[in-house]
């Protein structure tokens, strides 16, 4: 996936986290909010926005979720694993 692909995926869900705020406020996004990158941050890397994805698209992929059996709730987990993966910065291409 090129990086204005991935831009465009990180904005699809930072949108839907903020409906998802709008609509309750029992929602924590902190472990997104501490990673201080948004959609707009054109200028941070490809890896950057791609661990961004994973750790917002596992806290979404959470609170839809109903149960870890779930394939929702499968892919919850995936992004997690996903989450760690790039936050240890493996070696990702950065094109």
């Amino acid at each position: 996936m090129q990086k204005d692909e991935l831009i465009q995926l990180h904005t699809l869900l930072a949108q839907i986290k903020r409906h998802l705020e709008s609509q309750s406020s029992d929602y924590d996004f902190s472990e997104y909010g501490s990673l201080s990158i948004s959609p707009v941050h054109i200028h941070r890397s490809k890896a950057d926005h791609k661990h961004a994805i994973f750790v917002l698209g596992n806290h979404l992929a959470s609170i839809i979720s109903e149960d870890e059996l779930s394939g929702i709730g499968r892919t919850s987990v995936r992004m997690q694993e996903f989450a760690e993966r790039t936050g240890r910065h493996s070696p990702i291409s950065n094109n």
